[in-house]
């Protein structure tokens, strides 16, 4: 069961309602409970380095509050500078996703709050058991902990760091743009003459909105949905169909012979193994998308201008490609203005940092 909560009930008092402006109810597991005590400590664990295998990665060390909550890289980097195949999203607003993960893989910030911990690129630990060893070697965290969730030092689990973590995450969240306050605040004076043409871009010949949504209360700029849009095609492209032939056949798609990175850009399917969703991956949310280049899952667009180029051209036609992917022929005014809507997309979380 969930708990829902008007955003500005986040912590244990309330907070100024236009500031989360444009943003729907926030829904806190009834298991998991906000209090300003836990957020603190999972913002302590957030930003500890102490939970990589060489101390040298924390989770802000890819999702820097100065950037937004993302790194400015390609893809991820972790331990010894290893690169991952992923780029790293924002977890600003993460608390409203259905799904976690550009493939979907988790289903809350409890979920997904242990999987960076345990990958051996990222933050390299092997077990639980490692995250576990941080907490017990420090005696704050163990008396915080305990006092946290009401328990022994006994029945501390890696669940508790996972839930502490997420609750900080929870308070990520970022409404009050410029588009929030002219669109829902109906206060016209917020955006730029092109900013408000592009508006109009989006949501009728850029087809945008169709995937990043704009309801008639709230808008999350994402529709919490998987899609093909062709990024990533070219490197399945080699071997798709000989691939897809053998799962028709009934082989086991983890034993046929992919490259990690080939691997990588089946997407959805990874966590599926339905064929339709190979290459699909979900739809992120668009707000303070002017401050977390570069761009799409593999972090292969450098800036907003070759975002929109790749759509107009209507993507990287592949098999599996969603139909809402088409060119859509726009003009050079028509992408400035597309452009200077999305920096209207631009606020920063309620707590960044939470000092």
């Amino acid at each position: 069961m969930h708990i829902i909560l008007l955003l500005g009930v986040l912590l244990s008092g309330s907070v100024d309602a236009d500031n989360q402006l444009g943003l729907p109810p926030l829904e806190i597991p009834a298991d998991n409970p906000q209090t300003a005590d836990k957020i603190a400590l999972g913002r302590d664990f957030f930003h500890d380095g102490r939970f990589s295998s060489d101390g040298s990665i924390s989770c802000a060390s890819c999702h820097r509050p100065d950037r937004a909550f993302s790194d400015g890289l390609s893809v991820a980097e972790g331990i010894a500078g290893q690169r991952g195949l992923r780029n790293t999203p924002t977890i600003i607003n993460a608390a409203f996703y259905r799904s976690l993960f550009h493939d979907g893989r988790a289903a809350s910030l409890e979920q997904q709050a242990l999987g960076p911990l345990l990958n051996p690129i990222e933050h390299g630990l092997k077990n639980r058991e490692q995250i576990l060893a941080v907490v017990k070697r420090d005696s704050d965290y163990r008396r915080r902990l305990m006092r946290v969730f009401a328990i022994t030092e006994q029945q501390i689990t890696a669940r508790h760091v996972a839930k502490a973590i997420a609750s900080y995450e929870r308070t990520q969240i970022a409404g009050n743009s410029p588009f929030d306050r002219y669109y829902f605040g109906r206060d016209r004076s917020r955006l730029t003459t092109s900013a408000a043409r592009g508006l109009l871009v989006f949501r009728r010949k850029g087809n945008c909105a169709n995937c990043h949504e704009i309801s008639m209360n709230h808008a999350l700029f994402s529709d919490n949905r998987f899609y093909n849009i062709g990024i990533g095609s070219k490197q399945l492209s080699p071997v798709i169909d000989e691939f897809v032939e053998a799962l028709r056949q009934g082989k086991n798609s983890e034993q046929y012979p992919l490259t990690a990175k080939q691997r990588a850009e089946l997407g959805r399917f990874n966590v599926t193994k339905v064929v339709a969703d190979i290459g699909k991956f979900k739809t992120p949310s668009l707000r303070n998308v002017a401050l977390t280049a570069p761009y799409m899952h593999d972090g292969s667009l450098q800036t907003l201008e070759e975002v929109v180029d790749y759509y107009d051209k209507g993507g990287n036609n592949n098999r599996f490609q969603d139909p809402a992917i088409f060119p859509l022929h726009l003009t050079e005014r028509e992408k400035a203005d597309l452009i200077a809507f999305l920096h209207s997309l631009n606020s920063m979380p309620d707590n960044p940092g939470l000092p």
